[in-house]
């Protein structure tokens, strides 16, 4: 490793020992997770940890059994969109993960905080650290998939997933601005300098459909997901719209209980194979 190198991985080019060694950790002996899809995003706001909760809704509803590691440590918002709430136990093999209503594991570092609302102030290579634990100390299961929600950008926390969990493919959230696309990219580019394939790409606040005249507004500007995917060969994409009533089922902590069917063409592509 390079004595400059800043262990970001998303603009760099280098091949070197810190990218291509093998770090990859052992999982609980409690676990046997058959499938790990992180969900990605160089950009911070755009709807990481919505997109994970609504895959893994969809997973649920196919009949897999189905759990999140909310990998984003110092923002953690997939307990508040499942109504989970109270610390997770333990017994000496490990961690226990909480449940949601239909049965989704979870585990979040919000979960093992005396109030939820206080802050995380950790150092990156703690952050990095607590999330291994979250894989080798945690007593998963029997599990189909299990999606990893990721904090923003191309630091510390997805270098560790990438490198110490066996991820099968990673899914891209991006928005309809520019400036977005652009930073997504350097994401993109991460996986795939760690061999990581991008398996889809969702664009979230992609238009707004008016209940009354039933005309979408472009409140972000126009779509660009089918341009971002056909550039970085991507090979599925969905989009999000922004809507009222997902998002007030989702700050009641009821997210299960939405339906929508615009994510569906990305679950096809990662859990079609697996149902």
């Amino acid at each position: 490793m390079s004595e400059s190198c800043t262990h970001d991985c998303g603009s760099c080019s280098k091949s070197c020992e810190s990218r291509t060694a093998d770090f990859r950790a052992e999982a609980n002996p409690r676990s046997n997770v058959r499938r790990v899809i992180g969900v990605i995003s160089g950009k911070g706001g755009v709807g990481k940890s919505l997109v994970t909760s609504l895959l893994a809704v969809s997973a649920r509803r196919r009949g897999l059994s189905v759990a999140i590691l909310d990998a984003d440590i110092t923002g953690p918002s997939i307990p508040k969109a499942f109504g989970v709430s109270g610390q997770l136990t333990g017994t000496d093999e490990g961690l226990l993960p909480a449940r949601t209503r239909t049965g989704i594991e979870v585990v979040s570092l919000n979960l093992l905080l005396e109030d939820e609302t206080d802050p995380v102030v950790w150092r990156g290579p703690i952050i990095a650290g607590t999330v291994k634990q979250f894989w080798t100390d945690v007593q998963w299961g029997d599990i189909d998939v299990l999606f990893v929600d990721m904090p923003p950008g191309t630091g510390d926390v997805p270098l560790t997933v990438f490198q110490s969990l066996p991820v099968d493919g990673v899914i891209l959230v991006t928005s309809p601005q520019e400036l977005v696309g652009m930073i997504v990219k350097k994401a993109a580019r991460m996986a795939e300098m760690m061999n990581i394939p991008v398996l889809g790409l969702v664009e979230n606040m992609s238009g707004f459909q008016c209940d009354n005249c039933g005309k979408v507004h472009d409140v972000f500007g126009p779509s660009r997901a089918e341009e971002i995917a056909s550039e970085l060969f991507i090979p599925a994409h969905a989009r999000l719209p922004l809507n009222p009533k997902l998002a007030a089922a989702t700050d009641r902590g009821m997210v299960e209980l939405f339906e929508g069917d615009w994510l569906e063409p990305i679950a096809d592509a990662i859990l079609g194979p697996m149902v």
